[in-house]
Formats: C-alpha cells, sequence, structure tokens
C-alpha cells in the first residue's frame, strides 16, 4: 500500500558555480585546478498537492569521474551537458515514492538510458558510468532533502518503515556464502543514531603539496592559509593524514610515506591512509611498498589504518585478486564502488572495506552502506572536495555511517573561501579544529542546510524545467 508521504518530482534547476583552488590537486596523472560545482534544486509534490524544494551540489571533478587522454574541456562541456538532460529528465520522472525508491528507480531505468543514449555516437569519447552517477547525484541529493523539507523532518529519521514502502530486500542481494538479513530492514537498521557530531577529520596530503620549507618555490599562494604539512597539522590539530600516492613509481611513492609518516610522528599524528588512485595494476607493487615499511619503519607502517583503491576502478575488466593486499591491511575500494553489486564484486576478489561518496548518490551509498555493513566490511566516508551545500550531505554520512575513523574533508585545503556563505551559519563544518569537524548546526528538515540564513547569491540557472 502507497504511503500518503510519498513524493514525485515536478521541477529542477541546474546552477553551475565555478570554484578556483588556491594550490593544485593531483589526481592520479592528472591535476586539478578548478572545477565547476553543479547545484541543483528540484521541486517535489506530495499526494496531498503540497509542494517543497530541496537542494542538492556536488563538483564535477573531472579528472577524477573521467580519467584518460581527452581533452579536459571536452569531458568536462560533457558533464555539465549531461547535467542538463538529467535536470530535463528528472523534472519529468512521474514516479511517486520515499527517496531511496525514487532515486533507485531513476538510476535503474533513466539514467541508464540517458548514459546510453548520450554516449551512442562518442565512440571512443564515452563518458564513463561513474561520470554519469556524479552527474546524477545533485539531483538524488536534493530529492532527498526535498522530501525532508515537505514533511519537516531530517531526512535521516525517514530511512525506516514508517517512511519507506520497501524493506532492502527490494534492492540488495547477498552474497552466495553470507546470510545477510535484508528482509525485514530498513537503512535505519545499518546506521548511526543518535549522529556523531564531533568526528575525526581527515587531512589531504597531495602529490604536489609542498612537505619540507626547502621545497617552496615561490609558486605557492601567499594568503592566511598554510602551506607546509606542519603548518597545518598544527593549525588544525590533524590526527589523521591521507597520502596521495603515484602508483607508478614505487621509488618516490615509498619515500614520499616515510617522509610523511616521520613528520606525522614528530607532530603527535595517529593515522595515516595510502591513496594510489586506481594506478597500479600488480597487488605486489603494494605488497612491497608495505613490506619494506614494516621492515625498515615498523612504527610508520602501523599507523597506516587502511589503502585505499590501488587498483584501475573498473574491477569487471580489471578483475584482480587483491587478497595478498587486504591480508597486510584493510583494503577500500572507492572509485570501484559504483554501487552495491560492484561493492559485491570487490568483496569477492578480496577487498574488504568501502570508501563512501555522497557523489555517487544519496540513494547509492546508503545502499551500498548497508550491503557492506550486512557483510561485515568496514566503512570510510571519503571526500570530492566538497565545498559549500555539498559539505553537509558528505559529513552526515559519515556522522551516521559509522566509519573507521571520522571523515575526509579537505576543500578548507583547496577552496576555503569558497565556502565562506555558509561557513558564517555553520563555522564547524568548514574548519578543522582540535583535528575534528563538528555538525551541531546542521539542524532541522531534509538535510539541515537552513537556506534562509545563508547569503549566498546564486547565478542565473543554467537551465530550468517545470
Amino acid at each position: 500500500m502507497p504511503k500518503q508521504s510519498d513524493v514525485r518530482p515536478v521541477g529542477a534547476r541546474l546552477y553551475l558555480l565555478p570554484v578556483q583552488t588556491r594550490v593544485p590537486l593531483k589526481f592520479g596523472h592528472e591535476t586539478l585546478t578548478s572545477v565547476a560545482c553543479a547545484r541543483a534544486c528540484l521541486r517535489v509534490r506530495g499526494r496531498d498537492g503540497r509542494e517543497a524544494e530541496g537542494w542538492g551540489e556536488t563538483p564535477l571533478s573531472v579528472q577524477w569521474v573521467w580519467p584518460g587522454e581527452l581533452p579536459y574541456e571536452s569531458r568536462h562541456q560533457a558533464l555539465k551537458d549531461f547535467c542538463e538532460t538529467l535536470c530535463r529528465a528528472w523534472a519529468a520522472f512521474d514516479c511517486f515514492g520515499h527517496p531511496m525508491e525514487t532515486g533507485h528507480a531513476f538510476q535503474e531505468s533513466e539514467l541508464q538510458r540517458l548514459w546510453g543514449a548520450f554516449n551512442a555516437d562518442r565512440a571512443g569519447r564515452e563518458m564513463p558510468w561513474l561520470a554519469a552517477l556524479v552527474c546524477c547525484s545533485a539531483f538524488d541529493i536534493a530529492l532527498h532533502d526535498a522530501y525532508g523539507q515537505l514533511h519537516g523532518v531530517p531526512v535521516y529519521q525517514t530511512y525506516n518503515a514508517a517512511w519507506m514502502n520497501a524493506d532492502l530486500a527490494h534492492y540488495l542481494e547477498p552474497a552466495e556464502d553470507a546470510d545477510a538479513p535484508f528482509s525485514g530492514c530498513y537503512p535505519a537498521d545499518f546506521l548511526v543514531f543518535p549522529r556523531e557530531d564531533l568526528l575525526p577529520a581527515w587531512h589531504l596530503v597531495g602529490g604536489k603539496d609542498w612537505i619540507e620549507p626547502e621545497e617552496k618555490d615561490g609558486s605557492e599562494p601567499d594568503d592566511s592559509y598554510p602551506v607546509l604539512l606542519r603548518d597545518w597539522i598544527r593549525r588544525d590539530g590533524l590526527k589523521c593524514l591521507k597520502v596521495k600516492l603515484r602508483g607508478n613509481d614505487s621509488a618516490w611513492d615509498y619515500d614520499r610515506l616515510v617522509l610523511v609518516g616521520t613528520i606525522a610522528m614528530e607532530e603527535g599524528v595517529h593515522w595515516l591512509s595510502t591513496d594510489f588512485n586506481c594506478t597500479v595494476e600488480d597487488p605486489a607493487y603494494v605488497n612491497d611498498i608495505l613490506d619494506r615499511l614494516l621492515s625498515a619503519y615498523p612504527n610508520i607502517h602501523a599507523m597506516i589504518l587502511y589503502v585505499e583503491q590501488p587498483f584501475p576502478y573498473d574491477l569487471e575488466a580489471h578483475r584482480i585478486d587483491v587478497h595478498s593486499v587486504s591480508a597486510r591491511k584493510p583494503l577500500f575500494m572507492d572509485e570501484s564502488a559504483h554501487d552495491w553489486k560492484f561493492v559485491r564484486l570487490g568483496r569477492e576478489l578480496g577487498w574488504t572495506g568501502v570508501a563512501l561518496k555522497t557523489c555517487k548518490t544519496q540513494t547509492g551509498a546508503l545502499l551500498s552502506l548497508c550491503w557492506a555493513r550486512a557483510h561485515g566490511m568496514t566503512l570510510m566516508v571519503q571526500d570530492l572536495t566538497n565545498p559549500m551545500l555539498a559539505q553537509m550531505p558528505h559529513l552526515l554520512l559519515a556522522a551516521h555511517g559509522g566509519t573507521i575513523m571520522g571523515v575526509e574533508t579537505n576543500a578548507m585545503q583547496f577552496y576555503p573561501e569558497a565556502s565562506a556563505a555558509e561557513a558564517a551559519v555553520h563555522p564547524g563544518i568548514y574548519q578543522r579544529r582540535g583535528g575534528s569537524v563538528e555538525l551541531s548546526t546542521i539542524t532541522g528538515p531534509g538535510f539541515g542546510y537552513q537556506l534562509d540564513r545563508i547569503q549566498r547569491q546564486l547565478p542565473e540557472p543554467t537551465i530550468a524545467v517545470g
């Protein structure tokens, strides 16, 4: 029996907000110096005729979602064009339900169809599925926010039987070797309540970051923010560092870990993680680095809490057995974890954890979370350098997700001024103090943005439908 609380989309708007980085951010073989943030507004209507608007946002990080040899601007324009296509499709999507149901239905039908049609005449220039998910995520997040806005409740209070029509068995299947409890279960059964409002924050040590004073060459920014790693650690009280590595230069990667690990120990940092950004093709590459550290620098080896996504993100094309890596350290899927089906395949190959991201849609992140937790996998919530509104659903996922250790949050490193309007209302989530971010100001319906208090002037929408 459909619930009276069900909603359907009836209108949508898309805004593209350009952001410049203060320092470059390296993704694999490419470097990010600017990004367009897709901000979506979705209007929904309830069965009783009432309407409400919700908002979602995600950076269109071309280098992360679509690595390759194609010119940057052609990939960037394709993402923006696909966002416009999705705006029209979401406004016309005639599907009543809870956001989990409507969001899932859109991804399984419309998103798949539109992605295929978009790529039909782009031989050699096909947009990856990950890019399609990221474009969709702004609208999906807005759907969840709009539902909470219409009913006057935080959306995380609705992921249960009182609000949803279908349980998790409607979406998820257990692994063949597991007896996962999905029938009669809902996302709330795998979430943390009450949420954590103080989360340990992970700082990203980028491949182009300045580490030691002698590395400064005059190209670093001259502003009020730190440049060197030690200064960041001391100012923000950091306890967790995520180290970006190359994945194709083992000597550089090993030396980088030794250098950052030594500074971390000297400055009282507790934890490290390693991110190879999908560039490794042989588990022996990672194993050798970990084994050398264990032998020569056991304290640094002990600080590595987990290893993140060394191998190509297309698991179906690269079915690499990674049990030898996960026998050494917890091994987390990131780019590979498009949805719960890829998480299931990753588990078969030996991955032991999942790095969740709201940029793959709120709906998909929650379903992956539930599948992973039901199968004993460890969770983390990773950043896509989320500024402005994108930061809030990101942090809420970590606060309710029961992660291995806090949340990665690095927009304050790469474009801190981009979030000035939002930080005036939510200061604790756009700065890291005592090694943590503080979420207590995120309150109210939907994702608790409190948009009426945020003084941000938006440009004219790129497209408005309905």
